[in-house]
């Protein structure tokens, strides 16, 4: 059985087993390689009648807010968000200013609840109402930056892009343009920061509480009154793809 007719078959029991069917977007069967036409839902309706396509909250998810709040994705949406918190803390410790400290808790949202592919250039758009335009800035020019070592802050090429990516890599043409471009910008070293305190060596053993940047959060992300996705924001509709990513239309 090919890798579509596995998942046609899989949407099907789903269809019978369940009052919803569940229809992935594109991006998702790209992701897995998979080119085929996406499962035919009136076709699925058919086999149960009484099912119908998810336009609502997903039910396998946990419930969000009516007014979610940065601090409820990250307990309810973004996936494991230790590597973020680490960060945090490093970059408290070495005195940075709020609005940074807030730019390495955020600067990997996209990798961790939704686009990992150019996922610095995703985050900061995700962020860029609710923080300062430095922030969104620095989360950019971290994508671009953490390709390219700067002995001035003792910033060195990772080892674990070499044993990922292979020591042949070389970054894409427009990632190189974005460098000499970030490169004279005068917030440059905001986004090295980051990458500075991006722990790229985990601790299994020290754990950081979300909580320990709540008054961070406060001072320096402009919550919207009406919820993450409910706001009218220009990225709005991102939020909800978050809270909602299986929705149908």
């Amino acid at each position: 059985m090919s890798l579509s007719q596995r998942a046609d078959a899989l949407e099907s029991k789903m269809a019978r087993d369940l009052d919803y069917i569940v229809i992935k977007s594109r991006l998702y069967s790209m992701a897995d390689g998979d080119m085929s036409p996406p499962p035919n839902a009136g076709a699925l309706m058919k086999e149960n009648p009484k099912a119908r396509v998810l336009m609502g909250d997903d039910p396998r998810l946990p419930a969000m807010p009516e007014k979610p709040s940065l601090m409820d994705f990250f307990r309810l949406r973004f996936g494991p968000c230790m590597h973020l918190l680490q960060s945090a803390r490093h970059a408290v410790k070495a005195g940075l200013p709020e609005n940074m400290v807030l730019a390495c808790l955020l600067h990997d949202i996209s990798t961790i609840g939704f686009i990992r592919g150019d996922h610095g250039y995703w985050g900061a758009q995700l962020v860029e109402p609710y923080v300062d335009e430095e922030v969104t800035w620095a989360i950019r020019a971290h994508q671009v930056l953490r390709f390219y070592p700067d002995e001035s802050v003792g910033y060195e090429y990772p080892q674990a892009y070499i044993t990922a990516f292979g020591p042949d890599y070389h970054p894409d043409p427009y990632v190189e343009e974005d460098y000499k471009r970030m490169r004279a910008h005068k917030w440059y070293m905001s986004g090295r920061q980051i990458t500075v305190h991006d722990i790229y060596s985990f601790d299994p053993n020290l754990h950081v509480e979300l909580d320990e940047f709540t008054d961070v959060i406060g001072r320096n992300f402009r919550q919207p009154e009406q919820g993450l996705g409910f706001d009218n924001s220009p990225v709005a509709h991102m939020w909800r793809a978050m809270i909602r990513p299986a929705k149908y239309l």
